[in-house]
Order: C-alpha cells, then structure tokens, then sequence
C-alpha cells in the first residue's frame, strides 16, 4: 500500500503527527508512507522511520495557488497512492491528493471538503480532546473509532532518532565538550513574550543549575536569539562562562541533535518543547495562557507547570515586557525541584 499524507506546517504539530505514521505502520506494515510538507520539515521526517520519503510542499502556508496545486497533484499520479490522509484542515490542504486522483482521500471534515475528501469525518472534539487521538483516529475506520476510548492505548508517541555518534560530532563542533552535562532551555514561543516563560525566571534557574556544575545552552529560531541574550546578560559574569546562546545559529537537524545530548530540557510551550518530548529527555514544560490539554508533551519524562486552568487565547501578556501573569507566578525554585526530582528518577531507572 502507497500512502500520502499531507502534513501540518508547524514544528508541534508535525511531531505529534508521527503518533499516526506509527499507528499507519503498525496496521500496515508494508505500508510506504510519504509526507508532503514544507521544506523546512525534512529535518524531522527523515528522523522517523516510518517515513519513507519527505515531498516538498513548495507552497507558502496561506497560500490557495490552485492553479500550482494541479500540478502538484498531475504529478503525483504516477506514484499510484492508494490512499491520502489530509491533516490540516483547510480547503486549500486537500486539493493535491484531489488532482493527483487518490482513490480514499480521509481527513477531518474541516472548510466543508466534501468532495475533496471521500472520507470526511466529522469532528466531536470532546470525543477526542487531544490533538495527537485526532491524529491517530484518521488511520481507523470511522465505523470502529467513535472516540479516544476505541483507539489502541497506548497511543505510540512520536519517537525521532538520533545517533550517539552524531550526538559526539555535533557537540564537538559547538564545542560542547566541557565535562559538564547540559541542560537545555527552549525561551522561544511563537506569538511572542505572552507564552514565554520570563528570561529573568531563566537566568535565575541557569545560575542555580551552573553553581550545580551544569552547563546550559539555549535552543530557538533567530527571532528567539535576543530572549536567549537577555537571559545571559542577567546572569553573573562567571555563569555567563557556562551559558551558550545558539538561539538563530543552528538549523532544525542541529537543534534536534543537540537537545539529544542533554541531560534535560526546560521550554515554553513550544514546538522544540515536542521535540524534546520525542528525544524521550527529561522536560519540565511551562505552560500560561495556552493549555496542555490539547497539546501536551507526549512523554513519560515529562513534568508540565502550570497555575492556572481553561484556555485563554492570549496574543499579548497582561504584566511589563509583555509577560503574561501566570507564567511570572512560576517560581525559578518550583522548578528547579521539580527539574532536579526528574533528574533523580531517571538515575534511579
């Protein structure tokens, strides 16, 4: 069986979509999976090995491009898939399976894309409250899942791969040899400070785990470059020794490399925060406005701090630098315990 699917555009959402390329395999086995997403995701497909081949979506994110879309789909024809699974939602999103003729196109029903999809389910979000059982659901029948209590359980969790040899060469490069281990922070957030944990709360837990003998290192796109900074300039100038921004300065492979070879990771909700969930690493992930109860990191190893309940679509935060209060009211000592508790039970198995 050949299988393409369409996958979402951003870095969470494309991890937790490795739920359903597992679960796929695992009805299928020789199933061939390919993934068709922007380009920027190939880092993170080609670590799945269920995967069999990343496509390119050469498409901007907002972009309808019908006409480009035909011709996506025109010349996929020749690779005779058999079935189509279509995550996002949009209109846009299941035309190339539409041109390039699959015969089961499935996906949830989303823009009203009857017609598009010959197997348009239709969503009961409280049937499945969590984004990855949506996922998952797809690669059923819609007569056997009704809801999250029909699906296999466990659920098979995102799992990227990385080698102990690439994990050598890359902190090599990046001089990362100190015989100090690393812990990880991710202070990036899409939509800016509102979902960031506070970079002073960061600098204080950096100098209590490097007065502990680690060393930290901060992961993030180049916009999340100047919180990695601000968190640095707020330490001591002997912890800054012991402090490395390579916020901007890898690309995702290199990131996803790096946060293997640390001991833990600390993030905001975050897509970095799923791929540590999927690197199977102690995670202690903060959490605001936004709520783990749609997306949550899929981990045993992972400890979520959050103060308050519900979700609160919250763009901007309510307290100075736009710092959103919930997120100030988590203390650097909570977490350190909470980190340091994690830790422990990992030595321990």
């Amino acid at each position: 069986m050949k299988i393409l699917v369409i996958g979402p555009s951003w870095v969470g959402d494309m991890m937790m979509s490795q739920s359903l390329y597992r679960t796929l395999k695992a009805v299928h086995p020789s199933a061939q999976i390919d993934v068709m997403a922007p380009a920027w995701c190939r880092p993170l497909l080609d670590r799945m090995p269920e995967v069999h081949q990343a496509l390119a979506m050469p498409l901007g994110h907002g972009a309808l491009a019908l006409g480009e879309r035909r011709r996506l789909g025109i010349l996929l024809r020749g690779n005779h898939y058999d079935r189509a699974y279509v995550l996002p939602n949009s209109f846009k999103s299941a035309l190339v399976p539409f041109f390039a003729r699959i015969p089961h196109r499935t996906g949830w029903r989303g823009e009203m894309r009857y017609g598009l999809l010959n197997d348009a389910r239709v969503l009961d979000k409280t049937a499945f409250p969590l984004m990855v059982q949506r996922y998952v659901a797809l690669a059923y029948d819609k007569q056997r899942v009704n809801s999250w209590n029909d699906l296999p359980q466990p659920l098979l969790w995102p799992q990227l791969q990385v080698e102990e040899e690439e994990i050598a060469e890359i902190t090599s490069a990046f001089n990362l040899t100190d015989n100090r281990p690393i812990v990880g922070f991710c202070p990036g957030a899409e939509f800016g400070p509102a979902k960031r944990w506070p970079h002073y709360h960061y600098a204080v837990l950096a100098g209590k785990l490097i007065e502990r003998g680690y060393q930290v290192v901060l992961f993030g796109s180049a916009k999340d470059h100047e919180a990695g900074e601000d968190i640095r300039h707020a330490l001591s100038e002997e912890a800054k020794e012991y402090c490395l921004n390579l916020a901007g300065k890898t690309v995702l492979d290199q990131a996803v490399v790096l946060i293997a070879s640390c001991q833990a990771i600390v993030s905001n909700d975050s897509g970095l925060m799923h791929v540590a969930a999927a690197l199977n690493k102690p995670l202690i992930a903060l959490y605001g406005p936004s709520s783990p109860d749609f997306t949550p990191p899929l981990s045993h190893q992972a400890k979520v701090i959050r103060l308050i309940t519900g979700y609160h679509k919250v763009r901007k935060g309510d307290a100075d630098q736009g710092y959103h209060q919930s997120l100030i009211d988590i203390q650097p000592e909570l977490v350190l315990a909470e980190l340091e508790q994690l830790l422990a039970t990992v030595k321990e198995s």
